[in-house]
């Protein structure tokens, strides 16, 4: 799964974007919990803050990331029994905050993905 992380707006409108390729973290397991523990469907409504940061965020899983370690039809072997990030790596998520209400699991994951990546250069937010 990939998390990416855009900050548009501030006084310049300029754009930053991260992306962490969760898998390839040295703990991804914690990465799924906490991607997991998120309130998706429950992201905060605000008003424009004119001069202030917004964030959007995305979560999109690799092809085929549900059914990886799935067991084979004919296999000798049982299936591997799935791993706590199955559900989260199945579904693309996404939502957009004003800077305010980066907190709580949000701001913890904005963090750890400015921490993992390097950010890349955007050209002014639309608006």
């Amino acid at each position: 799964m990939d998390v990416i992380v855009s900050r548009s707006g501030g006084i310049a409108g300029l754009r930053l974007t991260w992306r962490v390729d969760v898998d390839t973290q040295p703990d991804p397991d914690r990465w799924y919990v906490l991607i997991g523990e998120i309130p998706w469907e429950e992201a905060p409504a605000a008003p424009p803050e004119p001069d202030r940061y917004t964030y959007r965020i995305r979560c999109e899983p690799h092809e085929g990331a549900a059914h990886e370690d799935a067991g084979h039809e004919g296999d000798d072997h049982e299936p591997t029994s799935p791993k706590p990030h199955d559900d989260a790596a199945a579904e693309a998520r996404e939502a957009t905050l004003a800077e305010r209400q980066l907190t709580g699991p949000w701001r913890e994951l904005f963090d750890r993905v400015r921490e993992a990546a390097e950010p890349q250069r955007g050209g002014r937010a639309e608006r």
